[in-house]
């Protein structure tokens, strides 16, 4: 365990945010819904005081593993909705219900007042209310070890950094919150999308100082070094600091080591190219991607993958293969077969949600290297990722050249995986190209989400509204 003197944690920050009506939440109603099989420790039945729980290491770490739970299982920005609900924005996937909730997503007809997202957005702050309550208790705690108390501010500084990346690449400028005080989270303000990166990087530099080396938990469920510096090597990425995107993504690349070969086994639990991912509830569960993307029959309620996804795959790619399945009924449809367990396996879970793999970092070091002028280093990246899929090497040798074949590299390896696609498309400038000529309804100021508007009922600070909305 690395360690820093945490007593620069016991300070509350000015800023804060008051965005939706459920932020200020105590943590102890949090804490006492945790599914207990998946934080292994029995919460007390009698009242608790929040001091209470971070005076023990196991309530500390329930409170901690349920914000794990929560992030897996609410419709926030770390769930599979965000896979959903991007898939449609973009050329992934495609409804057949125009009475669906996300059908206005697929049709780019989003209204400000839409419920989902209001949910992606009340969700995920709940969440990082969560995280900034642990950062607070542990503080003050008098009682944890210094080992105790730097695992779970680094894991609850980490959460926090994750999903404040996540809403401002989705809604743009954005509150960046440190604290629970909901009085003063009430008139908060939006924060330039840089000063939100800066901090972003503050958090996961400050947590990577703290996680250790190794995988605590055995299955790749808890925040660790490598953890850290894959969102480090995106939050780079993103904002075109190429050298350091590219120092990230090679330090994991040097950890893990080559892909694993085996498409069948890229999305099991226990794959050697997992970074971080979701524990389901209890042995024998799998995935809500696989429950909710796999079909057999007609897909009267399931988004469909999108022919134009379907046919971007090159003849022999053995991504398309092993990952895409179809269903026949009075017509043939597509869907998502990374995940292949739609339901409960007999007594063992066999696939967790995966939240980042080594292949995301290939591409992430190669787009890092092309734009340094590193394009040999640059097409044997690419060339990983093809050759693992069966295709022969890359025959990109300009700049230009080897972007358009990472944003397609990135397109057909992490299809319906966190809303990659519509983050590639966004930061390269290929909206309007790519989904003009498909969606009806596109407007060049659908780049972003619009802050919901409850949200800016509630607290006029959020103002103004984002352009189109």
């Amino acid at each position: 365990m690395k360690h820093t003197n945490l007593k620069q944690y016991r300070w509350v920050s000015k800023k804060g945010l008051r965005v939706c009506n459920q932020l200020y939440l105590p943590i102890l109603i949090l804490l006492l819904t945790a599914c207990t099989d998946f934080v292994d420790v029995e919460l007390p039945k009698n009242k608790l005081s929040v001091e209470d729980v971070f005076t023990n290491p196991e309530t500390a770490e329930a409170a901690l593993k349920n914000s794990y739970v929560k992030m897996r299982d609410d419709q926030g920005l770390a769930s599979h909705h965000l896979g959903i609900v991007m898939g449609l924005y973009t050329d992934e996937l495609e409804s057949y219900d125009s009475n669906a909730s996300n059908y206005q997503y697929q049709n780019h007809t989003l209204l400000a007042s839409d419920l989902t997202v209001l949910n992606l957005w009340n969700s995920t702050y709940n969440q990082i209310y969560a995280a900034n309550a642990i950062i607070e208790g542990v503080g003050n705690s008098v009682s944890l070890t210094s080992e105790e108390a730097g695992q779970f501010t680094g894991e609850a500084l980490f959460i926090r950094a994750y999903l404040h990346l996540l809403l401002v690449e989705l809604f743009g400028n954005i509150p960046y919150i440190t604290i629970t005080d909901y009085r003063k989270n009430t008139t908060v303000s939006r924060m330039s999308r840089v000063l939100v990166y800066d901090q972003i990087i503050k958090d996961l530099s400050l947590a990577l100082d703290l996680l250790p080396d190794t995988d605590i938990s055995g299955e790749k469920v808890r925040p660790y070094a490598a953890v850290v510096e894959a969102v480090l090597a995106r939050a780079y990425l993103y904002t075109e600091q190429w050298t350091l995107a590219e120092a990230f993504s090679d330090r994991i690349i040097t950890k893990f080591g080559a892909l694993e070969s085996d498409l069948n086994k890229v999305f099991l639990k226990d794959a050697s190219g997992t970074i971080w991912q979701f524990k389901p509830d209890s042995d024998g569960e799998n995935t809500s991607e696989g429950a909710f993307f796999i079909f057999t029959a007609e897909p009267l309620n399931n988004p469909v993958l999108s022919p134009v996804l379907v046919n971007a795959f090159e003849p022999d790619d053995l991504r398309q293969l092993h990952w895409i399945k179809a269903a026949h009924g009075t017509a043939t449809w597509y869907h998502a077969f990374k995940y292949k367990e739609a339901s409960l396996t007999e007594t063992t879970s066999v696939e967790y949600s995966i939240q980042f793999r080594l292949a995301e970092q290939y591409l992430i070091r190669a787009e890092a290297r092309a734009q340094l002028g590193d394009l040999l280093g640059a097409q044997k990246d690419i060339n990983a990722i093809r050759n693992r899929a069966g295709l022969n090497d890359t025959t990109a040798s300009t700049l230009k050249d080897l972007l358009d074949a990472i944003l397609h590299e990135r397109w057909v390896e992490l299809f319906t995986e966190q809303g990659h696609r519509w983050f590639d498309l966004k930061r390269m400038g290929k909206t309007a190209d790519v989904l003009a000529p498909i969606k009806s309804g596109w407007k060049a100021t659908d780049i972003l989400l619009p802050i919901p508007e409850t949200e800016l009922l509630l607290n006029p600070n959020l103002e103004p509204q984002n352009e189109g909305y």
